[in-house]
Formats: C-alpha cells, structure tokens, sequence
C-alpha cells in the first residue's frame, strides 16, 4: 500500500518538474526586461537587482541557483545569489564592443533551475565623452589654383570621434584669415563635414602658401578637441578636372583573401597636360578601418589589399577614392566592396547546465542543457546538433539556438549504469565544420593509492591535438583545428601518463594518426606556356607535344585527365587538326598539314581531376608553329627534324601558373611577341565527342569549373 502511494505522489512531482520545464522556455520568448550601465564602469559595480524581475526572495536564491548566460565564452556580468545584484565582471569599452552602433546592447539570459526557468534580458551601454576628436592626417595639402573665383568651396578631410550621440564630433572652428571662412555641411548619415569657402581671390606671387589651424570639437561637457593643420598651396591655372570612368564601381571579394590581392583599379583622365594632367589617386573621406584594411596605388589606381578581410567582422565597405590632377582639381568615385562569406568558423557549443546523476525508471528526464552558435552567414552559420544513434536520450531545440538533452525512455541501472554522449554541432557549409573531430578515446588507471596513484595525461605541445577528459579516468584525443594532408599526412603522437607520487612514475603509449585526402586541390599545369613548331606536310597522327599538369592530392583525387575545349573561332576545325591523350596529355596532328592553306589555329586545353569531386587546373597557354621544308629549314628559321616530332623542341614562353579561381581569354599579338592576358571569361566546357559528352550527364556541365588554353599554330613557308 505505502508502495503504491509514494509511487503516485513521484509520478505527480514528475508531472510538476516537466510543466515548470516547459513554463520556463515559455518564459524564454517573453519581451526581455531592460537595464543600463555607463561604459567604463568598474568591474564589480551594481547594475540591477534582479529579485523584483525574476520574481524571487532572497531565501530563494540557493534553491533556484540563478546564473547569467551569454553568447560566447567571455562573461562580462556576475549574479550575486546572497542579494539578488546582477554585477559587472569587467570594465565595458562601448566603442570596443560596438564601435558606431547605438544605442549599444550586450543581450544576456538568467537561467533558474527547479524548476528550470529562462528570462530574457538586455544591458544597455551608455556612452561616455572619453574620446577626443582625432584627425587621421596630421597636415591636410590643398593645391588651388589662383585662377579660382571666390565662394568656391573645398571639402576637407573630417576628423573621427569614436564616441557616440552627444558626445560625438559636432563642429569645427578654423584659425582667423583673410582668404578662407569655415562653412559646416551635414551629409546624408548625419556626419558633420568642414569646408573651407575662398572669400577672395588668391594671388601665388604676392603669396605662395597659405597656413591655416582647422579644431574640431565634440559636443561633450567639458568638450573635447582635436587639431590639425590645412597647409594650401597656390597654384597656376589649370582648367580641367580628372573625370572618373565610372562614378561606381561595385567588386566582390572573398573574406581571408591573401594580403596584397588586387581588389580593383579605378582610372580617370585629365584633358590638360603636362603637370595639369598628372592624377594621383587618394582615399577621401576614408576611416581608420578602410586605411588599414586597404591602399591604393597613388599612380595607377590600383586597390589593394593591407590585411585579410573577416566576414564576421564586416561585410562591405564603402571607399571614396579622390583623383586629383597637378593643378589641385579632383574629381571623387565610390567603391562599393561585398566582402563574400567563407565557412571559415566551426559551431561552438557552451554547456549551461549538466546533470551527470539520473534517477532510473524516470521517463523524460532533462539532462543537459546547452546553446550553439556559429558567426557564419546562410548556411555557413546553419547548425545541426545530434549525437550517438545507440543511446537512450534525444535533442530537443528550445529557444533561438538552445537545445535540452533529454532521455527518450526510462533508464535502468541494472542493466547500464553509465553513458558517455558526445554531442557533435556541424555547420551546413562547404566545407562542413565540427566543433571538434574525436581521434581516439582511452582510459588509465593507477594501483596505487592517494597521490601515488592520482594521474596525470599529457601530449607534445606542437601538435593540432588535445587531450579532453570525458568520465572517471577515460580521455578522448580531439583535432583542435581542420588538418591538411598536402602540409602534413601523418602524425606521431606520444601520450604520456605520470602519476603524482614521490618518486614520480610515468608510462608512454605512442599512436600515429594518418590523414585521409580529400580532393581540394585542383590541377595545376608545370608551365605557364608552350610552343611547339611542326614542319609543314607532315606525318598523319604525328605527336607534336605534351602539356602536362600534377594534382597535389593523392590516390584517385591526383588523377588527371586532359581534354581539348572549344576554339574561341568557331571556323578552325579543330576537331581534324590535333588530339590530345586524355590519359597523358599528348597531343597529335590529325592530318598532314599545309602552310600555305593554314599558317595558323589556336585552340584551348583544360585539365581535370577524375575524382567524385572535380577540380579543374589553372590555365596554360601553347602555340604551334608549322614550318615548311627548305630554304627556311636551311637559315636556321625553323629546326626541326625530319620523323616524329621531339620532346626537347618544346618552347616554354614564361614560367609560372594564373590563379585557379580565374579563367582567361589569351592571344598572342605581334606575330611571336608578347603574350597577353585579356580579361577573364567564363569558357562552355565540351568534353571530346561535343554533344554526346552534354546528352550522358546533362548536369556534367553546371558541375566545373575550369581553365582554358589557347593553341596557336603557324607555318613558316621556305623554298626548296
């Protein structure tokens, strides 16, 4: 009878703890409550009480076990559980945590527990006038001409204020003068832009360079300043500004791109000439973000890289570029810069609650709880969470991107008293990323007792592993980062295990870890170029040359296979005058060839690996040239042996390979001169056999990306 009894008043307590569960994720979606701090506050400092909000006492507190939850590994706020404060942990930097957004929110969770309760929450950061105005260039040149009528007006650079509101950059004042008055413009985002306006009309000989001291004052109390100087020089006349070829250009950039790649090249052109047409090329307008992150070339215009970009960070930039010619006239562009998404970012997971003991014979008991979170965009950031298929307990998603870890039946501790789960979060992007990638999991274990035998597991510092412990004396070797076959394809890895005792004793267990290849390599060509001459009236089927390409990768993913794309002359018949060898990258005159008929055909190779995935290699360029027999033969014009055509006649013109995320159009021009890169295109790929290759695997096409070449072949006609 007492059985039965305590057996109902359990199953009802039970019921009690799920409906509080499912009462706090409800709670989690409510509209969060508001609190605010002003930046720079010293760590420890009262925020809130929160026992009002969370509808506690204090005798709650060590029941409930309230805690702060944020994204991220960092905790920047501390709940007191003796009196209910929610207190600063460190010192906020509004402008490190939100640089120009206002207002500045940090959002955080309060986590409760029995029953389990999630309440919303937003801290405010108040800005503070600890910012002075700062000019980025300490001496700002003005080149006008004398030539320039009064009231014209001069944009000049703005200074930057990294406070916020009020306490922002709000005028500026410039040093008296006789030539200038100071005129304040706002532009479209609000930002308070100086220009100097010509009040009379300047005379270089009676006074060649002016000086002035332009301040700018933020609107804090007391204000704060900045100063630099406007150095103006006076030129002769000049009646033409630099024109840009366009007014916007619009370029995509993919985040983690190598320092020093080339963005984009902006031109104008001046009609004057002489000094008056010269232009060189600044940023305008430009803050210290865009200055570190970009140069451009002052003479050409060209936009390059100073330092890798971040997606998570920033994901476009907007640069005004100012030509200015020799005579002080500038004309301004915008580039637009959409830096592009790389799944570069593994999913982190943060544990918020763990409950490592559990009642058997309980049907869904809440065991964990945790969030996961990957600052990746589209389905670089989409995460999906699981774990073992064999084990009694599911995952259930709560809010935004928190999940329980519940068991799905009743345990029994007779049957299994132990499990060890591991979660896995993998992103959905190319490629997938894990937070971590499991190696290998072992236990130790010591006979002796107390400190002899409490123990101690450790590897060699170098290597991209660690040691994680999991349950009593069982560890797993993790990957801390993604491994590289082509950097490193094997790993020798010593686990050392030393207990604690006097003398200290230790054994060692050695595991090589190798890693498997993944075909993410594409070909590449061992030249940049070829040229090979062929005699007139030759041999059908004669081998006339080679082209030859290597994969990095290994096994199936290194096989490489050639294939002849299609002529950008639809007139050439390519298809009767040369083959290549799929296999190994021979290549075949087809028919006897005539100078007189055809001095000259170019014609494209690509390369590709056979794998699964498939990867085609950089472009590579070969021209042919046909030579008649005879008298050129003769004067030493055209060398080339009678019989089949030798491997050592191969001509490389320039060393080298075009980066493998382009394809080119290529010609040659001034005869056998210079070789030049055109733009870069986007070829038809047809694999030999034209249409039956599309008609086997419609998607065959829409499936590569690849590189051309472009084959020339002349003849050189001689008399006999």
């Amino acid at each position: 009878m007492e059985v039965g009894e305590r057996k109902e008043r359990f199953l009802k307590q039970r019921q009690v703890l799920i409906f509080f569960v499912f009462l706090g994720i409800t709670q989690a979606g409510s509209e969060p409550r508001h609190y605010s701090v002003a930046e720079e506050t010293e760590s420890g400092s009262f925020v809130a009480n929160l026992l009002k909000d969370l509808g506690l006492e204090i005798d709650d507190l060590a029941a409930r076990a309230p805690r702060v939850i944020s994204k991220g590994k960092k905790m920047r706020l501390h709940f007191d559980r003796q009196t209910g404060d929610l207190l600063l942990n460190e010192k906020l930097d509004r402008e490190e945590l939100c640089g120009p957004i206002e207002p500045c929110v940090l959002p955080f969770q309060m986590l409760l527990e029995n029953p389990l309760q999630f309440f919303q929450a937003e801290l405010r950061i108040r800005d503070i006038n600890d910012h002075s105005p700062v000019f980025l260039d300490k001496e700002i040149v003005l080149k006008i001409s004398e030539s320039i009528t009064p009231e014209t007006t001069f944009l000049i650079e703005r200074a930057q204020d990294l406070d916020v509101g009020s306490n922002s950059l709000q005028s500026y004042t410039v040093s008296p003068n006789s030539h200038f008055h100071l005129k304040l413009q706002e532009s479209p985002s609000g930002t308070v832009l100086p220009q100097l306006v010509l009040n009379k009309a300047l005379d270089r000989e009676e006074q060649p360079e002016i000086r002035l001291i332009l301040t700018a004052l933020d609107g804090g109390t007391p204000p704060r300043s900045g100063t630099t100087l406007v150095r103006i020089e006076v030129l002769d006349i000049n009646d033409n500004a630099p024109e840009f070829a366009k007014l916007l250009y619009e370029v995509q950039v993919q985040e983690n791109s190598p320092i020093g790649s080339q963005v984009a090249i902006v031109t104008a052109r001046d009609l004057d000439t002489g000094a008056y047409g010269e232009i060189s090329y600044v940023f305008s307008q430009a803050s210290e973000d865009i200055r570190k992150t970009f140069r451009i070339n002052e003479k050409s215009g060209e936009l390059l890289l100073t330092q890798e970009l971040d997606f998570e960070s920033i994901q476009n930039y907007t640069l005004n570029i100012q030509a200015t010619d020799g005579g002080g006239l500038s004309e301004s562009c915008v580039v637009f810069v959409q830096v592009m998404d790389l799944n570069d970012n593994p999913p982190e997971l943060t544990m918020s609650t763990l409950i490592n003991e559990i009642p058997e014979n309980l049907q869904e008991t809440i065991t964990a709880v945790f969030s996961v979170s990957d600052p990746d965009s589209g389905d670089n950031g989409r995460m999906v969470c699981s774990i073992q298929d064999d084990l009694p307990f599911i995952l259930k998603p709560s809010v935004e991107n928190f999940y329980t870890l519940v068991t799905n039946r009743a345990l029994d501790r007779e049957t299994r008293s132990e499990y060890n789960i591991t979660i896995t979060a993998t992103d959905t992007g190319t490629p997938r990323l894990t937070s971590e990638t499991l190696v290998a999991l072992f236990s130790v274990r010591d006979q002796d007792a107390g400190e002899n035998g409490r123990i101690v597991c450790s590897i060699q510092d170098d290597l991209p592993f660690f040691l994680k412990p999991t349950f009593k004396n069982f560890y797993t070797l993790v990957s801390e980062k993604a491994l590289d076959r082509e950097e490193k394809a094997e790993y020798n890895i010593t686990i050392t295990v030393t207990d604690m005792g006097t003398p200290r004793l230790k054994t060692q267990h050695n595991i090589t870890v190798l890693v498997s290849d993944v075909n993410d390599n594409a070909p590449a060509f061992t030249q940049a170029s070829y040229t090979l001459r062929v005699r007139e009236n030759n041999s059908p089927a004669l081998h006339i040359g080679t082209v030859s390409a290597t994969d990095t990768d290994a096994g199936a993913n290194a096989q490489v296979t050639y294939s002849l794309l299609p002529p950008a002359d639809p007139h050439v018949p390519l298809a009767s005058l040369v083959s290549i060898n799929a296999d190994n990258g021979h290549l075949f005159a087809l028919r006897s060839l005539d100078y007189e008929a055809l001095r000259a055909f170019e014609f494209r190779v690509g390369a590709a690996s056979v794998s699964s995935l498939f990867l085609f290699s950089v472009l590579v360029f070969v021209a042919v040239r046909l030579c008649g027999r005879g008298g050129a033969a003769r004067a030493g014009r055209c060398s080339v042996p009678e019989g089949p055509f030798p491997g050592h006649l191969v001509d490389v013109s320039g060393t080298g390979t075009l980066s493998h995320s382009y394809q080119y159009e290529v010609c040659l021009t001034g005869g056998l001169g210079t070789l030049k890169f055109l733009k870069p295109i986007i070829p038809n790929f047809l694999a030999q056999g034209g249409e039956r290759g599309s008609e086997a695997n419609p998607s065959f096409r829409n499936s590569f990306e690849f590189s051309q070449v472009f084959i020339r072949v002349s003849t050189v006609l001689s008399l006999s």
